[in-house]
């Protein structure tokens, strides 16, 4: 899926979600943030699953369970943003760069 197609199916997300919110307009924007904590601690489950870390449950989920859980995060993160921002694609690319150039140091052309 092409960058373009990505952010596609994020605002089609966002609009669907804005569509069918159960709440007023900042009571929902605040439950879509936290909705990044659930999907979280879902990653946290599903790696202790993987290693085996809970005795009474043993190995219950998978690495492919882990990454499945990642990347839910990553659309609820880009659904957030884009709730706070029409501007979503240009603002994560821009911070993207930050991080990117902070780590990296700058991009060569």
């Amino acid at each position: 899926m092409a960058d373009d197609d990505v952010w596609a199916a994020i605002d089609d997300l966002w609009t669907w979600l804005d569509a069918n919110q159960a709440h007023p307009a900042r009571e929902s924007l605040l439950l879509r943030m936290l909705k990044l904590t659930e999907e979280v601690g879902e990653v946290a489950q599903a790696v202790i699953g993987a290693t085996g870390q809970n005795p009474r449950k043993g190995t219950s989920h998978t690495w492919d369970d882990v990454q499945s859980e990642l990347c839910d995060v990553v659309v609820t993160a880009m659904v957030a943003l884009r709730t706070l921002t029409p501007d979503a694609r240009e603002v994560f690319t821009a911070r993207l760069e930050r991080v990117r150039g902070r780590s990296l140091g700058p991009s060569t052309p």
